[in-house]
């Protein structure tokens, strides 16, 4: 097989990992947002996060993994809209902000 082709599917095996990889951890920082937003009486807005940042980071045993930070908006009257954010470090939460309230995990 030349070349070529090896570093093509190697490429293409590579994006699609990412691409299931990164929706995995988007459902788990979903489902946290959503949790946190309950926990404090908020509404969590369009049920969804977007993703602001990906960068490559160490975990605690050093491992290389993907930490992704995405923002998502809650409402605590209804009427307004306001920012929060969750950090993801590979599938584990480092962190929800809703308001003023920091959570870590």
């Amino acid at each position: 097989m030349p070349l070529f082709e090896v570093f093509s599917l190697t490429l293409l095996v590579a994006l699609a990992w990412l691409w299931f990889d990164s929706i995995k951890v988007r459902d788990i920082a979903v489902a946290e947002a959503r949790h946190a937003c309950a926990a404090d009486g908020l509404q969590f807005l369009d049920e969804t996060v977007a993703i602001v940042s990906l960068k490559p980071a160490r975990d605690d045993d050093g491992r290389l993994v993907l930490r992704r930070a995405y923002a998502f908006e809650y409402s605590d009257t209804g009427n307004d809209r306001r920012p929060g954010s969750i950090v993801m470090l590979g599938q584990e939460v480092l962190f929800v902000n809703v308001g003023l309230r920091l959570t870590a995990s």
